[in-house]
């Protein structure tokens, strides 16, 4: 492959020194932005009238930098995904065609030259390349930025960067609706909320598969149901009108046999001090509703075999309260991103299952700008990792990759969330999350469902459905 601009560019970055200082002073000077250094980072727009009034200016609706970098490797933000860069012949509700399926990777990645990519990497990413010296590898193409949302949830975030507040030591949000709540975020709890409160539609259903192979790369389907009816988004809900509950998901396991017809229903709290999470699960060989309180923070995921927790969930969900959060940085990497070729109906479970990882032939990687947060255990709980670090996509919140510690402060599991605009909505979300033990050898990865519907967003869901009663009558039939 002949040498591009980009590729140039982005070798000198990662062979120089001061590369990270260089890149943010760059993108400060482009923006002009008014950022201050704060006690979590120094990259912060403070919350004032006038960068509020910034946003959907020199800054995008979501708060992030319009201008591309000081040296090209990231474009300027345009607007993201919108109806005139749909592919010929989509029609909503299809499978999502690649817009950018011209697009050639510009390097690979490999355990041979990672180091000089060094500064862009995670350490998840690093000790997946000295894990799997054969096989892992990362393919960079073009940055594109297509994070896009409903013109509703611009205004909305817009009117809620004057208004939001944490509540509850960081653990619930007030005086916010509809959009992101923090678009100028200032710690690291709000960034995280940013994440969970990213609009995903009012009601949606997907049907996908979840594969848990050994270490040798054999595997078998669990298929698996999914709705979630999310009352924070509806148009002109409050906070209040929620009652507190920020979705409904209802989760049924249709196959294999050994596992078909568990049910688990959970309420999921906008304030999970002032209302945990609600959780109940119906077993079909026990006929019987009964409460999960362990559907939450390290206890094992549905069908996981240990390899991924309830928090686990859409990269992370759940209450904060177990660890001390904290801005590390903000800085340009390279993240899964665009992830279309993943998404493709033209690939089976057995093109993207390989030992050790997904196959990454079909992955797609590019340079974006996130923001580093780090969640460390707080003294005196529990939980199955020491330390966390999240790497958050600055142009939609969605968290891109987190780095796992084990209570050794040792690397243990990498996560990716391979995420998409479904431009039809429009949102960005993962089509397929996976999770790498880097220890042991194994992996977990779901969402896969290149051969089933694509998933949908526009359903017109009752709150009714999701009671422990209605899970009863829905376990039976």
């Amino acid at each position: 492959m002949n040498p591009t601009p980009q590729r140039n560019v982005l070798l000198k970055k990662a062979a120089r020194a001061g590369t990270l200082a260089a890149a943010c002073l760059g993108m400060a000077l482009v923006a002009n932005a008014q950022s201050v250094p704060n006690e979590e980072g120094e990259y912060i727009v403070p919350r004032t009238e006038a960068n509020i009034a910034r946003l959907g200016q020199d800054l995008t609706p979501m708060g992030s930098l319009r201008a591309g970098n000081a040296d090209g490797t990231i474009p300027e933000w345009t607007g993201g995904l919108g109806r005139d860069d749909w592919p010929a012949g989509y029609e909503p509700g299809g499978r999502h065609p690649d817009p950018y399926a011209d697009d050639e990777p510009l390097f690979v990645i490999t355990a041979e030259n990672y180091q000089q990519y060094a500064d862009q990497l995670s350490e998840g990413h690093k000790a997946a390349f000295e894990r799997y010296p054969e096989t892992f590898r990362m393919k960079i193409y073009p940055s594109r930025r297509s994070a896009s949302f409903p013109e509703r949830i611009y205004e909305t975030t817009k009117s809620n960067a004057s208004t939001g507040r944490l509540v509850g030591g960081g653990e619930g949000v007030a005086d916010v609706a509809e959009g992101l709540p923090f678009p100028l975020p200032q710690n690291a709890y709000e960034l995280v909320w940013n994440h969970k409160l990213k609009y995903k539609g009012t009601g949606g259903i997907r049907y996908f598969n979840q594969v848990v192979p050994t270490a040798g790369g054999d595997y078998q389907l669990i298929r698996l149901r999914e709705e979630f009816l999310g009352l924070y988004y509806i148009e002109g809900n409050t906070i209040q009108d929620t009652n507190n509950i920020l979705l409904y998901f209802f989760q049924e396991v249709e196959s294999p046999a050994r596992l078909a017809g568990n049910i688990l229903l959970v309420h999921e709290s906008l304030n999970q001090i002032e209302q945990p999470r609600q959780a109940w699960i119906y077993n079909p060989g026990q006929r019987r509703v009964r409460r999960a309180p362990n559907v939450a923070y390290d206890n094992p995921g549905t069908a996981s075999d240990g390899l991924r927790t309830n928090d686990m969930t859409d990269m992370f969900n759940g209450a904060m309260d177990r660890f001390n959060w904290e801005i590390v940085d903000q800085r340009e990497m390279f993240i899964p991103y665009n992830s279309y070729k993943a998404h493709s109906d033209q690939l089976t479970p057995d093109d993207l299952v390989t030992p050790g990882h997904l196959n990454p032939e079909h992955m797609r990687y590019e340079l974006q700008r996130v923001w580093i947060v780090d969640a460390t255990l707080r003294e005196g709980t529990r939980h199955i990792n020491a330390r966390r670090t999240m790497y958050l996509d600055a142009d939609s919140y969605q968290i891109a990759i987190i780095d796992h510690y084990d209570q050794r402060g040792n690397m243990w599991r990498l996560s990716e969330g391979h995420s998409i605009n479904y431009y039809d909505v429009p949102t960005i979300w993962v089509t397929i999350e996976s999770s790498m033990d880097l220890q042991s050898g194994r992996y977990i990865a779901n969402g896969i469902d290149n051969q089933d519907p694509v998933m949908s967003f526009d359903q017109d869901l009752s709150a009714s459905d999701y009671t422990p009663q209605a899970l009863r009558v829905r376990g039976r039939r």
